[in-house]
């Protein structure tokens, strides 16, 4: 299949399962295991819009994916959007600042899901800081293990806008929220944001706890640029502030509410294996202060 209509996966097998029955298991167990929401979301939409964004992690499913079913089993308690823009970091290092996946479809082991493509050459067209480029998506995992749980609560009902981001600064992020804000507009989209983020890196387990929920209280205050200078200042080494601080802006802008922690854990509450740990954070940004 041509390379210009559908991204073939590059996470199943390792961060998740390989198989589509395994998979649906997994992402099952997720929502079931004892850090997870311990529900399976029922389909069950409502009719608002509850929320700009969510933060979810990106590692292995065995480690934070009952981590991320928080900010899925709350997102599939909203009005089904739109289009769902998922923004990572740049693992890899290639490609320009902040990439824009060209492809039509992306393919998982349950199956593909659309890119929405009207808002895609909208932002292609429109914006300067959101170039398109394939190469910093072809081994980026951190948006593709987001789709799998979206399938499994929309199936290909939803349009997505994949996004990675190598330059995660204050101003970066805010022309890329800027440049989003003025295509839903524009185009009428009703789209959520996921911000796929791994916090703490191998730090001892009371330490990265310590650093991971000093900066969740930055995220909190709702200033990007002084959330980033935490995070700089204290050496937290999470992998994906770029996009956080694009919903920040959003959420700036739309007047939104303060950010609601979902769930917090470490990879050494999986394993019990403390000395080296990585965190993981789920939250939910409101639309309205009062959500």
């Amino acid at each position: 299949m041509s390379i210009e209509l559908e991204r073939e996966p590059v996470a199943a097998g390792t961060f998740y399962e390989l198989r589509k029955s395994s998979l649906e298991e997994q992402i099952r167990g997720s929502y079931l295991h004892n850090l997870g929401p311990g529900e399976i979301p029922r389909q069950e939409f409502g009719k608002e819009r509850l929320s700009i964004g969510f933060i979810s992690p990106h590692a292995g499913y065995i480690y934070s994916g009952p981590i991320a079913a928080h900010t899925y089993y709350n997102l599939s308690k909203e009005k089904k959007p739109d289009t769902i823009i998922i923004i990572g970091p740049n693992h890899t290092g290639l490609g320009p600042s902040v990439s824009i996946a060209p492809w039509k479809f992306w393919r998982t082991p349950l199956g593909r899901i659309q890119v929405d493509e009207e808002l895609r050459d909208y932002i292609i067209a429109n914006s300067k800081a959101i170039i398109p480029e394939f190469s910093a998506h072809l081994y980026e995992h951190s948006v593709e293990v987001q789709i799998p749980f979206l399938q499994h609560i929309y199936g290909s009902a939803v349009k997505i806008l994949p996004l990675v981001m190598k330059e995660q600064s204050p101003r970066v992020a805010e022309a890329v929220a800027r440049d989003l804000l003025e295509g839903f507009r524009k185009l009428g989209r009703d789209a959520v944001l996921i911000a796929s983020t791994d916090m703490s890196h191998y730090e001892p387990y009371d330490e990265a706890i310590r650093k991971d929920l000093a900066a969740y209280k930055k995220i909190e205050e709702g200033d990007p640029v002084k959330f980033f200078e935490f995070i700089v200042k204290e050496d937290i080494s999470m992998c994906g502030p770029g996009g956080v601080m694009v919903i920040m802006y959003m959420q700036r802008e739309l007047s939104g509410g303060r950010a609601k922690l979902l769930k917090y854990a470490t990879s050494g509450d999986i394993t019990g294996d403390k000395e080296a740990v990585v965190g993981y954070l789920s939250a939910r940004f409101p639309l309205k202060s009062d959500s």
